[in-house]
């Protein structure tokens, strides 16, 4: 368990000087972080294996957390379970770097975080929505029709498209 400001800084000077093939496991369980202005996640919880390779230290993990959305519809918010995996080697110098383009810290440091948040917000649905029934919003009051029927006749009831509707019911 990681309580400290970066839980995510990691200094992996000891495995620097370890041989080829050496690996250490890092867990994590944070019980909500603020990983950047755009995402919070909760109940965190993951593992790092850092391994020992003849180019840098390859990090591959596994990572789990809630986040908080918003729905696309009716703008109410939801939980959304997050689960993701990752993989990226860390060079030691410049002409052994990867496609990833991440290069170690003359200090022996790594920062996950930029990589975590990368790899979260491709685990967060693009319209994320509440629920496969969502009714939305009301287009002329705003009202929730998930909650009360406000009487105003649905803009896409009208639509020249609403023939195709049938189609998906039959």
């Amino acid at each position: 368990m990681r309580n400290t400001p970066h839980p995510f800084r990691l200094n992996l000077g000891f495995i620097v000087h370890q041989e080829v093939g050496y690996k250490h496991e890092i867990p994590f369980e944070i019980e909500k972080y603020q990983i950047s202005d755009d995402l919070e996640i909760r109940n965190f919880k993951g593992v790092a294996i850092i391994s020992r390779t003849p180019q840098g230290l390859l990090v591959q993990g596994t990572f789990s957390g809630e986040s908080t959305l918003e729905c696309v519809r009716c703008l109410k918010e939801l939980k959304h379970n997050l689960s993701w995996e990752l993989t990226d080697l860390f060079a030691f110098n410049e002409k052994s770097v990867s496609e990833s383009d991440l290069v170690m810290g003359e200090d022996a440091q790594i920062d996950l975080q930029p990589l975590l948040r990368e790899y979260a917000l491709l685990e967060i649905p693009i319209n994320p929505i509440c629920k496969n029934n969502c009714k939305g919003l009301c287009f002329e009051c705003g009202q929730d029709l998930n909650a009360i029927d406000c009487g105003h006749k649905n803009i896409s009831e009208e639509s020249s498209f609403s023939a195709l509707k049938d189609l998906l019911e039959e």
